[in-house]
């Protein structure tokens, strides 16, 4: 398939499952690969068209594209800039926060997880610069993402060397034990690392955990491939899951939709708090 057909497939395909096409524009080779596979897969000789055709009279493989469409980049310790501010400042203010309200467990949630290297991180960066200071704080992480097989992932934690390159070397080490397994997920995750997080299969279009959360992730996920209509829905979502005062982080490429009860914390680093009394 040509990429000027991919393009003119997906522009016409992606408002139909309310995502947007600038999202995709840099990675729609990912999305055409896969859709390539699907032609081939249902023998469809007419290419793009004959699925245009195929997608009227099965409406039921508007999921299948839909799932095509779930791009996962991710790695440890992604975008440092962003750890080290909730290390030295986000979660410290949070734990503050939590003893005034006479508090002891610090919820964080993570959306759209993938494989786990974010939540992962989170637990990483907490015993490693916060436990310490904090014995009296349990954390207690909720990962989220649609895709069963990445949980699946998350759940083994044994990750390529590479996709551990971004985190403290001292991190690394303390974290992670080196196994003689077949392929290369042969860094594991040591159980100390593991423990306080929950795993769960939702989709954040149609589904979130309770909260409420001292602080939500939901970086490179929303605010890069929904339509804007379901960008204000999902938003207003975590909004009403963040504690009075808790935290939002985006992407470093995403933008906060305006005016839904939120203060800047950090333009740069994509940090917005919930205002008060939202």
């Amino acid at each position: 398939m040509r990429d000027e057909d991919c393009v003119d497939f997906l522009q016409w395909a992606l408002p139909k499952l309310d995502k947007r096409w600038p999202g995709f524009r840099k990675v729609r080779g990912q999305v055409c690969k896969r859709i390539d596979r699907r032609l081939a897969e249902l023998e469809l000789a007419g290419g793009i068209d004959a699925y245009r055709d195929y997608l009227a009279r099965h409406p039921d493989e508007w999921a299948v594209l839909d799932g095509f469409c779930r791009i996962t980049i991710s790695r440890f310790y992604r975008d440092r800039g962003v750890f080290e501010a909730l290390a030295q400042h986000v979660l410290p203010d949070q734990i503050a926060r939590l003893r005034e309200r006479s508090g002891a467990t610090l919820r964080i949630w993570s959306a759209g997880c993938a494989s786990g290297e974010e939540p992962y991180t989170l637990r990483i960066l907490w015993q490693q610069a916060l436990a310490e200071a904090h014995p009296d704080v349990r954390l207690r992480i909720v990962a989220t993402d649609a895709q069963a097989h990445m949980l699946e992932r998350a759940r083994r934690a044994c990750y390529p060397s590479g996709t551990l390159a971004h985190l403290p070397d001292a991190w690394r080490a303390a974290a992670f034990e080196v196994r003689d397994v077949e392929g290369d997920d042969d860094h594991c995750l040591r159980p100390a690392y593991r423990t306080g997080i929950t795993f769960r299969q939702q989709d954040l279009r149609t589904t979130m955990p309770d909260g409420p959360f001292a602080l939500i992730l939901c970086r490179n996920l929303a605010f890069t491939y929904f339509a804007e209509p379901l960008q204000r829905a999902v938003l207003d979502g975590l909004r009403a899951r963040l504690t009075p005062g808790g935290v939002l982080v985006l992407g470093k490429h995403e933008e906060l939709p305006a005016g839904r009860g939120f203060e800047v914390v950090d333009e740069h680093r994509r940090l917005y708090r919930r205002a008060d009394g939202a």
